[in-house]
């Protein structure tokens, strides 16, 4: 077997968060500026880090922001649920094939532990990266960069999985082969990754 580790993306990836990041990026904004943004100009939000997202909206408290975005998300957590039939995948017994789970995800330890942790998949990922463990993030290469360190593997013995653009960029830019999960992919035009998914457990298949 040629990957050592496999390495997910978590928002649109391992679980569907795309209604409550939106809903509660449009309260956030309207209650900032008193404009209601429409639902479809903000899917660019999804993959990046908050704090990305804020500066590209160019809100002028970021923290005030960040802040007022968590208190709302937190009103929609009930929304957010694992894509279905992950539960059975990540229960295959990949470490018979000796094959480590990881994430490298935009959301920082606090969204982590808030909005992943208690969904009930956390304890298959040994090694976890999270926006604070990196002065740059997706779509740099710098997330996957320090995952490698911190599990101590090479490029070419992971794969990294995720939803977006950024998230096969990252995985280009450190040098690690894609995997592009196409159960929530809203771009338009085709990402050019190494692998593409059509359920979770399509996954267990390339192993």
């Amino acid at each position: 077997m040629k990957y050592k580790h496999i390495v997910f993306d978590i928002d649109g990836t391992l679980i569907d968060t795309e209604y409550a990041v939106i809903n509660s990026l449009i309260k956030t904004i309207t209650e900032i500026t008193g404009r209601t943004p429409q639902y479809e100009s903000l899917k660019f939000a999804l993959g990046i880090t908050g704090r990305n997202a804020l500066e590209l909206l160019k809100i002028p408290d970021i923290e005030d922001a960040l802040k007022r975005w968590d208190r709302n998300m937190k009103l929609l957590q009930h929304t957010i649920q694992p894509f279905s039939r992950y539960q059975r995948m990540l229960a295959i017994p990949f470490y018979q094939e000796a094959i480590i789970l990881g994430i490298v995800t935009s959301k920082t330890y606090q969204e982590y532990y808030s909005d992943f942790e208690p969904l009930g998949l956390a304890d298959y990922f040994s090694t976890i990266v999270c926006a604070d463990d990196t002065d740059e993030h997706k779509p740099q290469a710098a997330p996957l960069v320090a995952y490698l360190a911190k599990a101590h593997v090479s490029p070419e013995n992971a794969l990294y999985i995720g939803d977006s653009i950024y998230d096969i960029q990252c995985a280009n830019n450190a040098g690690v082969d894609s995997g592009l999960v196409l159960w929530s992919n809203n771009v338009s035009n085709p990402i050019r990754a190494d692998y593409y998914f059509k359920t979770p457990n399509d996954i267990s298949k390339i192993l």
